[in-house]
């Protein structure tokens, strides 16, 4: 099995920096998981929450922590150096090969969609944000590995695009988009859906737009070699 991770992502139109932040973390007992922040407001003070709190997540995930425990501790350390006062969702999506599940936790106003090779599953259950509700859990689902699984999450940038324009996202045209590439095309998947929302606010987004897809494909890769390719617009 290989684990194809496809990203895309965007800043608000007049913003010179993106307040959503997306890491990608090992597991120490084998995986992988895609950790997707989106901090209060936008610009640069946005950045340094998600930044804060995607790095937190992973440095506790490459340490062992369990992804419930990660969630509850990065919402008591942005509660803590914040002092209650900054908000930001959180989403881990992950790969647990020690338990041979899918697994993810979700403190987002936006949903996870899962997609395997009988159906397709929408979590979206309303959840707080962490780091000003004293008392937070996150929103936690574990399913059994399967080849040709696709998991896709993505910030509120995406879900409201459209809407100072008068227009509507259509839930179901994401779906499709899903719906008709398999988890080879984790990437295409990503960029897919962040052009749909581009075109929705006429090329000048009304907030940061992220997308993270994984994708679970059979494996080729018989040296298992790792590849990683980044493209990063300055």
């Amino acid at each position: 099995m290989e684990v194809k991770i496809g990203i895309a992502k965007t800043h608000k139109y007049a913003m010179s920096e993106c307040g959503d932040s997306v890491e990608v973390a090992e597991r120490p007992r084998g995986g992988i998981s895609a950790i997707l922040a989106d901090g209060q407001g936008s610009g640069k003070a946005a950045k340094l929450t998600s930044s804060m709190v995607v790095n937190k997540a992973a440095a506790l995930i490459a340490e062992g922590a369990r992804d419930g425990a990660v969630a509850r501790a990065v919402h008591d350390y942005l509660y803590t150096m914040k002092d209650g006062k900054v908000s930001s969702t959180l989403t881990v999506l992950s790969v647990d090969l020690e338990t041979e599940t899918v697994l993810f936790s979700r403190n987002s106003n936006c949903p996870v969609i899962i997609k395997n090779m009988y159906h397709t599953d929408v979590y979206e259950q309303e959840i707080n944000s962490i780091g000003v509700h004293k008392r937070m859990k996150p929103l936690m689902h574990q399913l059994p590995l399967e080849t040709g699984m696709i998991l896709v999450s993505y910030s509120d940038g995406i879900q409201a695009a459209g809407r100072k324009r008068g227009k509507t996202m259509d839930f179901n045209y994401l779906l499709k988009i899903i719906e008709e590439n398999g988890p080879a095309d984790a990437s295409f998947i990503a960029e897919s859906i962040l052009e749909y929302a581009l075109q929705l606010d006429d090329y000048r987004p009304g907030d940061d737009m992220t997308v993270v897809v994984m994708g679970l494909t059979d494996s080729e890769n018989v040296h298992k070699i790792h590849r990683m390719s980044v493209n990063f617009p300055c």
